[in-house]
């Protein structure tokens, strides 16, 4: 639940939750109605019947027991017995003030253990938490003593002035206050109200005493609680410190793959150029050679002049190849027309190698960044199968992981050759594997010698 300006609210005090009538007007207002009246006389009835039965035969057997030590010790064993049955009682306690009042009180930390039959006797006799329960038993039958008989003896007023109101114009009292009858009315039925209202504040406050002082006496102690704030720091510096170390070594990571992929682009720049200097730059210069000649022997020998055409003809197609080629190493027209999909079957088509292609699903929420990176992952584990593995078949996986968070792109190549394959510096696995650390992918490379060679790569689709 959040507040209308989108802000989670803030959680609701101890007060706003057991006395709402002694901090709001307009709580206050609704304060014979409120749920938390009925909720706090009812704890206030059910905590005096309690505390009458239970707590006081626990806090008399407590100090009958304590008072019996001096005796040669005679009381000790007892004394530790009623400290655990308080111990007990505060948690039967706990567990009621949460069933009525709907406020959790936590439980303090359990006592120390400290082994043997001296331990046994001694732990619940040091254990101060056991001490402040009996305490709290005394406590609580004196407030809820108090505060339901005040709640009580202002309803039965409010019940008594209504029925004054209503039958009691013959009465003696009715000639006590010396008004007519009409004004005596009107001023018990203004005291019944005033009744009403305070009985339920009242009712309400002594429920808020209970809850705080069970909090007090029955949950953890100071020492326990800054023991746990403590701990809690503890952890959280733990987490931060953790956090921050794998950023560090995130950002280790991250500076070097952007290097690698930097290096690489500067790499597949100079190939791009390279291959258009020695092969469709040199073509295209053959070409305008061999156009010249047939231009020249056009009109003197034209058979000659036909088969310098059929030859640059040859070489326009050879170039239109080189320059699809090369093209198609840069980022593949079927990928950017068909899709993935299509793309891999492409590439499996051009395997010497048979490969079997699976596509799980739909790729398409991939981005294209992902999915040019799971391609030329491809492209690439199936040139070193064919040239390398010796493997009879190969495997292509590919799929979407929407349970990963970003969802990720998974492609899986595996084949059945000799294995022993490794990224080392240089290679095209190398380079591969720079190419995901950039997109802030995952290469995972399984090829145990003589057992095949399985990579997975995964990549967030939204690269």
């Amino acid at each position: 639940m959040t507040s209308a300006d989108g802000a989670a609210p803030a959680p609701l005090s101890l007060e706003d939750r057991t006395a709402p009538a002694l901090v709001s007007g307009a709580a206050f207002l609704r304060a014979p109605f409120d749920p938390a009246t009925a909720r706090a006389v009812a704890a206030l009835a059910v905590g005096w019947l309690w505390s009458l039965t239970a707590g006081l035969v626990l806090w008399i057997l407590v100090v009958v027991a304590a008072a019996l030590v001096p005796v040669l010790g005679l009381g000790l064993p007892l004394l530790a017995l009623l400290l655990v049955a308080a111990r007990a009682f505060a948690a039967a306690e706990r567990e009621r003030i949460l069933t009525q009042v709907g406020v959790l009180v936590p439980a303090p930390a359990a006592p120390v253990d400290r082994g043997g039959r001296w331990g046994r006797l001694w732990g619940p006799i040091r254990d101060g938490r056991a001490w402040a329960a009996a305490l709290y038993a005394l406590v609580l039958l004196l407030v809820c003593t108090l505060f339901f008989a005040v709640v009580a003896a202002l309803a039965s007023a409010a019940v008594a002035a209504v029925a004054f109101a209503v039958v009691g114009r013959d009465s003696v009292v009715a000639g006590w206050t010396g008004l007519a009858w009409p004004a005596t009315v009107t001023l018990a039925l203004a005291g019944a109200l005033v009744a009403l209202w305070s009985a339920a504040a009242v009712a309400q406050y002594g429920s808020f005493l209970v809850v705080r002082t069970a909090h007090a006496l029955l949950g953890p102690s100071v020492a326990q609680e800054a023991e746990a704030r403590a701990l809690a720091a503890e952890q959280e510096a733990r987490v931060a410190e953790a956090a921050a170390h794998t950023a560090r070594e995130r950002a280790v990571v991250l500076t070097e793959s952007r290097t690698a992929a930097v290096s690489a682009a500067d790499t597949e720049r100079r190939r791009i150029e390279r291959d258009l200097h020695d092969g469709a730059q040199q073509r295209l210069v053959a070409l305008g050679v061999e156009l010249g000649v047939a231009r020249r022997l056009a009109d003197k020998d034209p058979e000659h002049a036909v088969a310098a055409l059929e030859l640059a003809h040859r070489e326009i197609k050879e170039t239109l190849g080189e320059l699809r080629d090369l093209v198609r190493g840069i980022h593949p027209a079927v990928l950017a027309d068909r899709g993935l999909d299509a793309a891999l079957s492409a590439l499996a088509g051009r395997s010497p190698v048979p490969v079997e292609v699976e596509v799980e699903g739909d790729l398409t929420p991939a981005g294209s960044a992902a999915q040019a990176a799971a391609y030329f992952v491809v492209a690439e584990a199936l040139t070193n199968v064919a040239k390398h593995a010796g493997a009879g078949t190969a495997r292509v996986r590919a799929a979407i992981v929407p349970d990963a968070d970003p969802p990720r792109l998974r492609v899986t190549v595996s084949d059945d050759g000799r294995g022993g394959a490794a990224a080392s510096p240089g290679s095209g696995l190398e380079g591969l594997r720079g190419r995901v650390a950039a997109l802030d992918g995952t290469f995972e490379l399984d090829s145990p010698p003589g057992a095949g060679t399985r990579l997975t790569v995964e990549v967030p689709c939204a690269s």
